[in-house]
């Protein structure tokens, strides 16, 4: 990859700033961010590695917003954060390796699924619903699991925090929302540590990036704390949507193939 010039890096920093801002909200950040690092020239994997490091500034600063409006006790959300990060350390460590291909294709029918969960569960609010298991099965079983696909690609781990709180341990928006962030700081951190062992970060362009996630990360956490549910869902499930649309659309993706094999059957 050449130098990337001023111009571009400042273009960077505000698709940052705007990611920042959309992730604190609802997640799926990284479906502004990724692309844009790709389409600046970085290669795939650098691309999911600098994305980790900006997003790990934005995902911070939302996460100290909640905590100092008090929608967080570190008490209570430690173990989550612990395996969320022992989640992305194995999966970063197989980014090289894993099937992506396979992921790609999983992908859109979980966000679609999300998606819809999202827009038609009556009983999601800033109070809460019916919790469905227990606090402990739920951090040992799907934390790590969100955290590992975290440490593998990242846009939409939010989403699926968001999902899992809410669908699962039956947390209030507000309140899920604040436990997304910490949970998704752990995992960037996390899959950063195993990543930057690879060299695979551009560190200069992640730094001037994470700069502007932190603006707009706290500016979103703002908003998710003023407007609660009203805005929160419908973010969620217009994020999940456009990611799984794109992840459809994609010419590199296992789906345009399958359905251009499907067309050429008719």
């Amino acid at each position: 990859m050449e130098s990337l010039s001023l111009e571009i890096i400042a273009l960077l920093a505000a698709v940052a700033f705007a990611a920042g801002f959309v992730d604190a909200l609802a997640g799926g950040g990284g479906l502004i961010t990724v692309p844009a690092l790709a389409l600046a020239g970085l290669d795939p994997i650098s691309a999911i590695a600098t994305n980790k490091l900006q997003s790990s500034f934005g995902s911070a600063s939302a996460m100290l917003t909640f905590w100092r409006a008090g929608h967080l006790q570190w008490r209570e959300i430690a173990p989550v954060m612990v395996f969320s990060a022992l989640g992305a350390v194995i999966g970063a460590s197989f980014l090289t390796s894993l099937p992506v291909r396979l992921v790609y294709a999983a992908l859109p029918v979980i966000l679609i699924a999300v998606a819809a969960y999202f827009t038609l569960s009556p009983g999601l609010s800033d109070a809460g619903g019916r919790q469905r298991i227990s606090k402990a099965l739920f951090t040992g079983a799907f934390v790590p699991l969100i955290g590992a696909y975290d440490g593998v690609f990242g846009p939409g781990t939010g989403s699926f925090f968001m999902a899992g709180f809410t669908a699962l341990l039956g947390y209030g928006i507000v309140r899920a929302t604040a436990q997304t962030k910490a949970a998704n700081f752990a995992s960037n951190i996390a899959g950063l540590a195993a990543l930057s062992l690879g060299g695979h970060i551009v560190w200069a362009l992640g730094l001037a990036m994470g700069t502007a996630q932190v603006l707009g990360a706290a500016l979103g956490a703002r908003a998710a704390i003023s407007s609660g549910a009203r805005l929160i869902k419908p973010l969620v499930a217009g994020i999940c949507l456009l990611l799984a649309l794109r992840l459809l659309a994609d010419p590199a993706g296992p789906w345009r193939d399958l359905l251009g094999r499907i067309a050429a059957l008719r």
